[in-house]
């Protein structure tokens, strides 16, 4: 593993810090955060121009810069010092990785180039508090019941023109009438990352009815009939979600019919994961870089505050923590597979530092016009959506087999292997 950084990413690290620190300060963030998009169009659109954000990790077939994912974790480290309200995530880390991964020819040709350029933005749509287990971060997304069962809840999906006979329960809605591919969904999805902005929406449906359901993937246009959407208050304004109700609304089917989309989510989220911890591990080492600025000014009894002996510790055990969560992302950007791992180290370290930053702020700390409430509830709501940080390690440790029973061992000789031992 070679954990230098190379000229071209040192020079994608420093425009994009020199350009997000211009234009997103604590009150840019917040204007931005509050428009009817969530996020300021205008340098969002300067990002992918001048950097090409948007498609860091996309093939230069399809209009983009042909990085891997690594570079837009460290892109994405920025991104998150300055907490920057965007579509990066939704659109670079979920959806373009499960159009490239499953799209047919046609649909990677067709939605790829203009997600690359920022001309298009995506978002998934997963029905419930569930798009943690979906990604396969906290759980198995293997039996598909994440998308909410398939006699109710969640989104149900029917090629169009079919429907189940009465008569029979068992009978398959998904078989379409000859020459009619086109599919219908119906539900509701209450959390979506940038659901009400997005231009495209990949959603997951349960197909099959109850009797045969599987879960597939679907492209759903933001101009689609029946398609209503809703932007929902939540607790981080920099990360806007929206509610999406399907209404009977035309859909197409993201790759093959017979594709299993299940292997492709798992494997987005292990790329999530990695650009997750690398946007927390930014956005922490900021916060603590705010209150070693504010500890060194603040004066009490005569002395700044930082000169303390108990405040140095406090601040030397949150930069060992942000290192130690730093050295673990860019472990990840290497070994996605260790992704989860980095995500909750991450978390708990920006969790405790927005924390610490609140209290050695003081008063200041707990208003409303600080900034440092804005690396709190980052630090919350990255929780909610994607962790906890305890199910994000117990599944990492199931999955590397940490707690599998051990076959218990042969009595010796002479013994049955129930005698007591005198101590």
């Amino acid at each position: 593993m070679d954990a230098a950084f190379t000229a071209e990413q040192d020079e994608i690290r420093r425009t994009l810090r020199e350009i997000l620190g211009k234009r997103c300060g604590p009150d840019e963030v917040k204007a931005a955060a509050r428009t009817d998009t969530g996020y300021d169009r205008e340098l969002w659109q300067r990002l992918a121009r001048e950097l090409g954000l948007p498609g860091i990790a996309v093939a230069e077939e399809y209009g983009g810069v042909g990085c891997t994912p690594a570079d837009l974790a460290l892109a994405c480290e920025e991104t998150g010092r300055a907490l920057l309200p965007s579509p990066l995530l939704a659109t670079a880390a979920l959806a373009v990785p499960l159009v490239a991964a499953l799209g047919t020819a046609a649909q990677r040709a067709a939605l790829l180039p203009p997600l690359a350029a920022g001309e298009r933005t995506a978002a998934l749509a997963v029905a419930g508090p569930a798009l943690a287990t979906a990604l396969g971060l906290t759980g198995e997304n293997a039996p598909g019941d994440w998308a909410g069962g398939g006699r109710a809840g969640g989104v149900q999906a029917r090629a169009a023109g079919s429907a189940p006979a009465a008569s029979d329960p068992t009978s398959d809605p998904t078989s379409a009438p000859s020459g009619d591919p086109a599919w219908r969904l119906y539900g509701e999805v209450a959390q979506v990352l940038d659901g009400h902005s997005a231009d495209l929406l990949l959603v997951a449906a349960h197909t099959g009815g109850f009797a045969r359901s599987r879960t597939l993937l679907f492209l759903v246009r933001a101009d689609a009939p029946g398609l209503v959407r809703t932007r929902q208050p939540t607790l981080d304004e920099t990360r806007p979600q929206g509610r999406v109700q399907l209404r009977d609304v035309p859909a197409e089917l993201l790759g093959e019919e017979d594709a299993d989309p299940l292997p492709a989510l798992a494997a987005t989220g292990r790329t999530a994961a990695v650009v997750l911890a690398a946007e927390a591990v930014g956005a922490a080492d900021r916060a603590l870089d705010r209150t070693v600025e504010h500890v060194r000014r603040r004066e009490q009894f005569g002395r700044p505050i930082g000169s303390f002996q108990a405040v140095k510790h406090r601040l030397a055990d949150l930069y060992v923590q942000i290192q130690a969560a730093r050295s673990a992302a860019y472990y990840a950007a290497w070994d996605q597979d260790q992704g989860a791992l980095a995500l909750a180290q991450a978390l708990e370290a920006l969790r405790a530092t927005a924390g610490e930053a609140i209290q050695l702020h003081g008063g200041i700390g707990f208003t409303w016009e600080h900034d440092a409430h804005l690396y709190f509830k980052r630090a919350a709501a990255d929780e909610l959506l994607f962790g906890p940080v305890h199910r994000l390690r117990a599944h990492a440790a199931q999955r590397s087999g940490l707690f599998a029973p051990t076959a218990p061992t042969a009595p010796t000789s002479g013994t049955t292997g129930n005698e007591r031992v005198a101590v």
